[in-house]
C-alpha cells in the first residue's frame, strides 16, 4: 500500500540478466546433447534385429497401451497426421497431461524415439534407460512437426518408459505416430506393489505422499478405502481437500500397459486442527485500508465514519522504529496533517462499535514507508512484543502483513520455498506463529503482498540457480506456504504491478478483468515455482482469497472500472464473462475484494464499495 506509489524498479534488468544466463545454459546443454548423440550414433550396432516397439503409437485403438495422468488425455479424430485418430493432451492445474507406456528392451542397445506433434508446448522422452534419460520438445507447432531423439540402454536395463506431455497452463497438444525403434525385448508384465509409502508433514486440509519408484511402472494410483483419490506419473502425490483433525488411511498401486499392481501397505495420516478458519467473516467480504496515521491527499476518515460496507478494516500503518529493530509503533494522524482526527479514546470506542456490528479491525504492518526486516531473533521477539502491545491497547482482532520494498528477499542459495533458510523469512514465520498461538483460533491473519513477491514466482524465485535475478522475486511464497493453515485472507495487490506471466504463459497487464482473473487463477490452481515441477506451490482455498484493487484512479496504478470488476467475479465464481483467459476451475466460495483504500473510496463517491454491495454472487 502506498502514500505515493511508484512501481517496483530493476525488474527489466534482472529479467534480461536471467534470460542471458538461461541462453548460455541452453546453449551449453544443447552442445552437450549433440556430443552425446554423436557418441551414441557411433556406438556398436545393437545385437538383436531392430523392430517397432511402441504399441498403438498412432492411437487407432484409443488410449490402449497408454496411461494418461489425471484423465488429461483422450483421442480425437481431428487433427490427425495419419490414420483415423491422434492423442490430445490437455494440461490442467498442476498436471502437465503426461501420457506414457512401458516397453521391454534389450540391455546395452541403441534406440530411436520419434513422434509427430502439434499445438501447445509438447515434450517427447524416455525414462528408465539405465544411462541418460532423454527428451526433446517444441514450444508450439501450428502444423505437424517431428520430434526425435536417441538413447542407449544400460547393461541391466530390460524396460523403458516412453512418454509425451505438455506444459502447465498452456493450450492442449496433439501427438500421433509415436515410434520406438530398436531391438525388441520380452513381454511387459504387471508391476509389483509399491513399497516405502510415507506421508510428509500434513496440514489441516492437505498431505504430501511419497513412495519408492517401481520398475516398469508408467504411473500410480492413490486410494482411500475403495475410492481412487489421485493418480500420479511420479512416485509422489499431493492430496488436498481433506478435513481438519481427521484420520486417513492411504494406499498406492503401480500401473503399466499390462495392468495394475496389488496395493501397497497403508499409511495412516492425521490432519492438523488448522485454526486459520474464516475469522468470523461473512461468506463474501470487503476488505479496506483506513489511513489512520496519515491523510495521503484523500482526507482523513474517522473510524466512526467508516461505512458499513467494509467487513475488514486494516489500520494503516504500524511502522518500525528502524528497518531492522522489529519494534513496531502505531499512532493516530497528527492534528497538523489531519485537523479532524478524533481522540484516542473516541478512536477506541469506535473500534468497539465496529466489532459489535460484526466488523474486524486489524493492525497493518509495513506499507511503502514501513520497511521491516526481522534479520535477527532479537528483532523477531521485539516484533512479537510490540505488535501484541498494539493489539492489546486498541482491542484489535488480528494482524495484516503488508511488507513491501526490501522487507523480504531471499539469500543466495535459498531456492526451495518449502524449507526457507533466509533469516528475515524464517523469523517472520516464527513471529506470526507465536502471535497466532498467543491469541488463538479467532485471531485474524491477512497478507497484502505485491504480485512481484507472489505470482512472479512462477517464472523467477530469488536470485535464481545461477544468480543475477532480483532476490525479492517470489519471496512471499515461503511465508504464505508456511502459514497457510493460519491464514485467514491473502489479498495480493493487483495494482502498481508490471506485466506478470499467468499459467497460460502469456503476460497480463493490470487494470482489467483479464489481469485479476489470471492472477487469482494462479493461487487457486497452484503452480510450479520458477518452473520447477518438483516444487509445486499448492493452491489456496477460495475462501482464503480476496483480490486487491485500487478504489479510484488516484489510489494507484491499475484502477479497474466497475464493469471489469464484475467480470472478474463472474468468471472466477460462475465461469462466465471470462474473456480469452480460461480458468482452471470455478470457485463460488471466493471470499471477496480488498481495496486501497477506504479513504480513496470515499474521495471517489464510494464507487468501489457500492459496486461490491450491489454485486449478485448467485
Amino acid at each position: 500500500m502506498v502514500r505515493a506509489r511508484a512501481g517496483t524498479t530493476g525488474r527489466s534488468r534482472s529479467r534480461r540478466r536471467a534470460r542471458t544466463r538461461l541462453g548460455r545454459f541452453l546453449a551449453a546443454t544443447t552442445a552437450a546433447a549433440l556430443t552425446v548423440t554423436a557418441l551414441v550414433v557411433s556406438a556398436t550396432t545393437a545385437r538383436a534385429a531392430d523392430a517397432e516397439l511402441a504399441v498403438n503409437g498412432g492411437f487407432e485403438a484409443g488410449l490402449g497401451n497408454w496411461t494418461c495422468s489425471a484423465n488429461t488425455g483422450t483421442t480425437v479424430t481431428a487433427p490427425v497426421r495419419t490414420g483415423a485418430a491422434a492423442l490430445k493432451g490437455t494440461p490442467a492445474g498442476s498436471d502437465n497431461a503426461r501420457c506414457s507406456q512401458t516397453v521391454n528392451v534389450q540391455p546395452d542397445s541403441l534406440y530411436t524415439l520419434s513422434g509427430w506433434v502439434q499445438g501447445g508446448y509438447v515434450y517427447l522422452g524416455a525414462t528408465g534407460t539405465g544411462t541418460t534419460d532423454v527428451s526433446t520438445w517444441t514450444p508450439a507447432a501450428a502444423s505437424w512437426q517431428k520430434l526425435s531423439t536417441t538413447f542407449r540402454t544400460g547393461p541391466a536395463t530390460t524396460s523403458v518408459t516412453i512418454y509425451t506431455h505438455g506444459w502447465y497452463g498452456t493450450p492442449a497438444y496433439h501427438a500421433d505416430d509415436i515410434s520406438l525403434f530398436g531391438p525388441s525385448g520380452g513381454p511387459v508384465t504387471i508391476p509389483t506393489a509399491p513399497t516405502g509409502l510415507t506421508a510428509g508433514s500434513p496440514g489441516s486440509t492437505y498431505v504430501p505422499l511419497a513412495w519408492i519408484p517401481v520398475s516398469g511402472a508408467t504411473g500410480y494410483h492413490v486410494y482411500r478405502g475403495t475410492q481412487r483419490v489421485a493418480s500420479s506419473a511420479s512416485a509422489s502425490a499431493y492430496l488436498t481437500g481433506l478435513t481438519p483433525s481427521t484420520v486417513y488411511d492411504f494406499e498406492v498401486t503401480a500401473v503399466n500397459n499390462a495392468g495394475e499392481s496389488p496395493r501397497s501397505a497403508a499409511v495412516r495420516v492425521t490432519t492438523t486442527s488448522g485454526g486459520g478458519g474464516d475469522g468470523g467473516l461473512p461468506p463474501h467480504a470487503l476488505v479496506g485500508y483506513l489511513h489512520t496515521s496519515f491523510a495521503n491527499g484523500s482526507g482523513y476518515t474517522r473510524m466512526a465514519d467508516v461505512p458499513d460496507s467494509w467487513d475488514v478494516i486494516n489500520l494503516a500503518f504500524g511502522e518500525p522504529t528502524s528497518v531492522t529493530s522489529g519494534d513496531i509503533r502505531f499512532g493516530l494522524c497528527p492534528v497538523t496533517e489531519c485537523p479532524n482526527v478524533e481522540s484516542v479514546a473516541d478512536f477506541k470506542t469506535a473500534i468497539k462499535a465496529k466489532q459489535a456490528a460484526g466488523k474486524k479491525v486489524l493492525i497493518s504492518i509495513g506499507g511503502q514507508n514501513g520497511q521491516v526486516q526481522l534479520a535477527s531473533t532479537g528483532a523477531r521477539d521485539a516484533f512479537v512484543t510490540s505488535v501484541s502491545r498494539i493489539i492489546d491497547e486498541y482491542g484489535l482482532d488480528g494482524l495484516d502483513i503488508d511488507f513491501e520494498g526490501h522487507s523480504l528477499s531471499l539469500n543466495t542459495g535459498d531456492t526451495d520455498f518449502r524449507s526457507p533458510t533466509t533469516p528475515v523469512i524464517v523469523n517472520l514465520i516464527s513471529a506470526v506463529k507465536t502471535l497466532k498461538a498467543r491469541y488463538g483460533a479467532k485471531f485474524v491473519l491477512t497478507m497484502a503482498p505485491e504480485t512481484f513477491f507472489v505470482q512472479l514466482g512462477y517464472q523467477f524465485y530469488g536470485s535464481g540457480p545461477w544468480g543475477g535475478q532480483d532476490p525479492r522475486a517470489g519471496s512471499y511464497l515461503p511465508v504464505i506456504h508456511a502459514l497457510r493453515d493460519d491464514l485467514t485472507l491473502l489479498h495480493v495487490q493487483h495494482y502498481n504491478s508490471g506485466p506478470i506471466m499467468g499459467l497460460d504463459n502469456q503476460y497480463h497487464t493490470m487494470g482489467n478483468a483479464d489481469f485479476h482473473i489470471s492472477m487469482a487463477d494462479m493461487l487457486l490452481t497452484g503452480f510450479p515455482v520458477a518452473g520447477n515441477t518438483t516444487r509445486m506451490f499448492p493452491p489456496l482455498r477460495p475462501e482464503q482469497l480476496a483480490i486487491g484493487m485500487p478504489a479510484s484512479t488516484q489510489a494507484g496504478n491499475g484502477y479497474t472500472p466497475p464493469g471489469e470488476v464484475n467480470k472478474t467475479l463472474d468468471c472466477l465464481t460462475k465461469r462466465v464473462n471470462c474473456g480469452s483467459y480460461q480458468t482452471h476451475g470455478t470457485w463460488p466460495a471466493l471470499r471477496g475484494l480488498m481495496s486501497w483504500s477506504i479513504n480513496w473510496d470515499r474521495f471517489n463517491q464510494f464507487e468501489f464499495s457500492r459496486n461490491f454491495d450491489a454485486y449478485r454472487w448467485s
